[in-house]
């Protein structure tokens, strides 16, 4: 698996720069009134159960949560990133991820990838779409937000979904240690590309064991229709 330059207080070694957790909110700007992208730092050890970290809730059950989306992650590198893009310092969690990881190349791990972080075993199951509430909170705190979602999609670096397998607590410093890669080659850089920008890439995600069923579907019937 490709990586990234760490940084942080451990370098060399992949790790959780910070967890970061966010309760509804009423939004008028969000889709649905309310949002939960809002996700601040948390100092100490927290639990996470198989529906995610404890004092995270989501606000749209219907497009976000659930077993394959319990956990949301984003590299500090690919923050940082974004930061000279956009020419302001930009902290842990503004893109509504949970985890804020350093170190290790999140868009490259393969789908199906497990991590050992704290006592939590993670499993990537999925990528994050923009969306236009992610565009207005960008814009609400102060960022350039013109064009915002097809910028970031462009990028390709979306950072991924977690599933919980093995509950527990996590904390911030946590090392993130790959214990399985499923060998299949499909990144999540290649899932979000599928699913967005390069639809000729779809029939790669059906080599995926345990692929989200909406993904699943997708790409089966892209297939049957080039038959």
């Amino acid at each position: 698996m490709a990586g990234i330059a760490p940084r942080g207080d451990n370098p060399g070694v992949p790790s959780l720069v910070s967890v970061n957790v966010g309760l509804p909110r009423e939004a008028a700007w969000a889709g649905i009134g309310r949002t939960s992208i809002d996700k601040r730092p948390v100092r100490r050890p927290v639990h996470v159960g198989l529906l995610g970290i404890e004092g995270d809730q989501v606000s749209d059950t219907k497009h976000h949560g659930g077993l394959d989306q319990a956990v949301y992650a984003f590299a500090r590198e690919d923050l940082d990133f974004w930061a000279g893009e956009l020419g302001q310092e930009i902290q842990d969690g503004q893109f509504g991820e949970n985890l804020t990881t350093s170190g290790i190349d999140v868009n490259e791990a393969e789908v199906g990838e497990r991590w050992r972080i704290g006592e939590v075993l993670l499993e990537v199951a999925s990528i994050r779409i923009p969306c236009n509430d992610f565009k207005g909170w960008m814009g609400l705190c102060g960022y350039d937000n013109r064009a915002w979602v097809r910028r970031f999609a462009e990028q390709g670096r979306p950072g991924p979904y977690l599933r919980v397998l093995g509950e527990g607590a996590i904390a911030a410093g946590d090392e993130i240690e790959v214990v399985h890669e499923p060998g299949h080659g499909v990144t999540v850089s290649t899932m979000f590309r599928a699913l967005t920008t390069d639809r000729s890439l779809l029939p790669d995600l059906l080599r995926v064991d345990g692929l989200v069923a909406e993904a699943r579907a997708t790409a089966e019937r892209y297939v049957a229709a080039l038959r």
